[in-house]
């Protein structure tokens, strides 16, 4: 198969250069306060580590893992928590950690439910946002990058577990989602 990413949104230079950036907003933002970073399992998890060394507040970390999609590209509305926090957040600062924001479902239910936990507050890092196919309002108070409606992959994000572990984000080709396709059926 031939090269399965079309085109290269974001070089590994610029990921690293705005995570810089969002770490040290931050950390400004959070001065004297410690912080609890929630990442958003699987596709969070680079950008997540990333951030957290450079940030200077203390933080702990922890993860949730939600399921909205299936096997499907689109978000199918339907949210289960397949892995839940192992650290109690009421009274403390969270900030969850997005590899990145579509629809919006999926972060609008994970919102509602950790509003209810009670945290001192609770706000958004995302690393990606595609504002074309937002379906809810979320306001997020930390962007990496907005990106056009493409299927992107890299840095986290993947289709069919592949392509996770690309230190850019890239635009998968036609080509490649359908071959990932096939392998995922045949399994």
């Amino acid at each position: 198969m031939s090269d399965p990413i079309a085109e290269i949104l974001v070089a590994p230079e610029r990921l690293t250069a705005r995570v810089d950036e969002l770490a040290r907003q931050i950390s400004a933002d959070y001065a004297g306060e410690e912080l609890l970073l929630v990442g958003v399992l699987k596709g969070a998890v680079f950008f997540m580590a990333d951030l957290a060394r450079r940030i200077t507040v203390p933080c702990a970390l922890d993860f949730m893992a939600v399921s909205s999609y299936g096997s499907s590209t689109d978000s199918s509305g339907v949210v289960r928590i397949l892995k839940d926090l192992d650290t109690e957040i009421e009274g403390r600062h969270v900030l969850i950690v997005e590899d990145i924001i579509d629809s919006g479902l999926t972060l609008s239910y994970l919102l509602k439910n950790l509003r209810s936990r009670k945290p001192a507050s609770l706000e958004i890092c995302t690393l990606l946002t595609k504002p074309a196919r937002r379906r809810t309002n979320i306001t997020c108070r930390y962007v990496g990058f907005e990106i056009p409606d493409e299927y992107v992959v890299g840095y986290g994000l993947d289709f069919a577990e592949r392509y996770r572990t690309l230190d850019f984000i890239g635009v998968l080709t036609a080509e490649a989602a359908a071959v990932a396709g096939e392998d995922e059926a045949l399994l």
